[in-house]
């Protein structure tokens, strides 16, 4: 088994659309830090002497004005200049915590999914839309000991390449955050890596599922079809049927990712009158756990991989 996970790396580090997509793992995330990074800069002075001067005029009128600048009305021409330059000059101050929450950790998350996947597909695709797979069958005929060398080696490179790529993305923001003295509270690297990690988790699962469903249906279009028609189509068929926020699909990633979050539920009717009921909870917001969003996608994993398994046993090879 060792030796055809060897031969299944060997095949797809020679694959050049695999490198490709592998490249854009690290490319993207990399843009994704650096426009973070340049978007939430410190003010330089001489970019607070420029706004100054090309808004003297504004300026003028709020030291004759200060209240229609929301300014007392002694101010003087320094709070004015104070007031408008901040107007024009105001960023975001860069924060692990933010960044996790609502920034752009989510957006790392789903590129390298996005990526990954692509890259698993498009592996075990061109086996079986170049015919070679019936070539490796004729050197191993055990046909689940080819599946899951494949597996294994597209979860490995998957694996790898997702949590270094994760734990680069938030080294370099943790470093920007001291070098720039910002606040951090204890724990704030853990936590942010912890984050990065989970994501990576997830991505490499999506991979294999990738991997066998490609197996299952022998084709990469097919399975980049399915799996585009999920991502759309998914969330709007269970939102159309009422099943709750808490099986939508994007919930079940940040559940996972994020270590919980909270989605909505609308409260009963009895909870609109004076007296609630015991044991009608009223709450309209509940807690999503990492366990629900792995139940989640695990099922879906191990259904596609049992089916993808029983299909390459049972079907002919081209």
């Amino acid at each position: 088994m060792i030796r055809l996970v060897g031969v299944e790396l060997t095949r797809l580090r020679w694959r050049r659309a695999v490198l490709v997509l592998l490249l854009l793992a690290v490319a993207v995330p990399a843009l994704i830090a650096a426009s973070r990074v340049w978007a939430t800069r410190p003010v330089s002075e001489s970019e607070v002497a420029q706004v100054a001067h090309d808004n003297a005029h504004e300026i003028a009128q709020c030291a004759e004005h200060p209240r229609r600048f929301g300014l007392p009305a002694r101010a003087g021409e320094q709070q004015c200049t104070d007031r408008i330059v901040g107007w024009y000059t105001g960023r975001e101050q860069l924060t692990l915590a933010g960044e996790r929450s609502g920034g752009s950790g989510m957006g790392v998350v789903a590129v390298l999914t996005a990526l990954l996947v692509l890259a698993a597909t498009t592996f075990v695709g061109h086996d079986w839309a170049s015919g070679s797979m019936s070539n490796q069958l004729l050197f191993e005929s055990r046909r689940t000991r080819i599946w899951v060398a494949k597996a294994v080696a597209v979860t490995l490179v998957s694996l790898v390449v997702s949590a270094v790529v994760s734990a680069a993305y938030w080294l370099t923001l943790w470093a920007v955050v001291r070098s720039r003295d910002l606040p951090l509270r204890p724990g704030a690297l853990g936590d942010a890596l912890a984050y990065g990690w989970r994501g990576a988790a997830f991505a490499t699962a999506a991979a294999l599922g990738g991997y066998a469903l490609t197996m299952l249906l022998r084709s990469t279009v097919a399975t980049v079809g399915v799996l585009f028609g999920v991502a759309v189509a998914g969330g709007i068929v269970i939102a159309a049927v009422s099943l709750g926020e808490q099986w939508q699909p994007q919930k079940n990633v940040s559940a996972i990712v994020k270590n919980g979050t909270t989605y909505w539920v609308e409260p009963p009717a009895a909870c609109n009158g004076g007296v609630v009921p015991d044991g009608v909870d009223c709450r309209p917001v509940h807690d999503l756990s990492l366990w629900h969003g792995m139940g989640y996608y695990g099922v879906a994993l191990v259904a596609a991989a049992a089916a993808s398994v029983a299909s390459f046993r049972r079907r002919d090879v081209p």
